[in-house]
């Protein structure tokens, strides 16, 4: 479905992605796991087309992304949730949703998409006249992925979705990724620093540093991978 080919990503004169190369197959889950730094949120920001890639090609379905405005890619069917949840705090649950959709007009499915997130995050109904910042930050992140959901994607980016959060709000929120991966049909890149629990959602996984790709294989594997239990699982 994706497929990166030797990107390279700058901030200035800094090089942020140092020619990566990666892929996501239709339905899968795929986590990039790494330390602080090391251009994981890059990658996905990269993708989306906030920063665009200087060298390189991003293909989405076989065809070229790399040059098309960020609405347009969203449009295309690739939609993020960023790290820090970044929902709109002055805006209702209801609002926030409502702009998860702003680009469609298919009412029917917007009402059914709706539907889909309320069984998902059940609390997301309760509050729905509630201000967006008065919510827990499990519930801002809960919040967070149904609105991008909200815009129907075929692909979801996921940065860092259990930063910050309780040990239990954690749980949901790793169930909830696996639950819309087999649910919903929704592919899924992961980013995150919880490199266990993202191991163990994931089909497959790369591993980050300095903006390069170190490591890649079965996310099975890499849980097995004496470099990874050193370095990213404190074992």
């Amino acid at each position: 479905m994706l497929e990166l080919k030797n990107v390279e990503t700058y901030y200035g004169n800094i090089k942020a992605l140092k020619g990566i190369s990666l892929f996501v197959g239709d339905g899968e889950i795929i986590t990039l796991i790494g330390a602080n730094g090391a251009g994981k949120s890059t990658t996905l920001m990269t993708i989306c087309g906030i920063t665009p890639a200087r060298i390189g090609d991003i293909l989405f379905e076989k065809k070229s992304i790399r040059s098309l405005e960020p609405n347009r890619i969203v449009s295309l069917g690739i939609s993020q949730v960023p790290e820090g949840r970044r929902i709109f705090p002055l805006l209702t649950v209801a609002e926030n949703l409502d702009m998860g959709a702003f680009l469609r007009n298919d009412r029917a499915e917007i009402q059914k998409d709706l539907d889909y997130v309320f069984t998902l995050f059940p609390i997301l109904k309760k509050r729905i006249h509630q201000q967006g910042g008065t919510l827990s930050g499990g519930e801002q992140q809960m919040l967070a992925i149904s609105r991008a959901l909200m815009s129907k994607p075929r692909l979801l980016l996921l940065d860092e979705p259990s930063l910050g959060l309780a040990p239990l709000a954690v749980q949901q929120i790793f169930q909830m990724i696996q639950k819309i991966n087999s649910e919903n049909k929704t592919t899924i890149l992961l980013v995150e620093q919880n490199a266990f629990m993202a191991l163990k959602v994931a089909h497959r996984g790369y591993v980050m540093e300095n903006g390069t790709i170190t490591l890649e294989g079965p996310a099975v594997d890499l849980l097995k991978d004496e470099r990874i239990k050193r370095a990213y699982l404190g074992l």
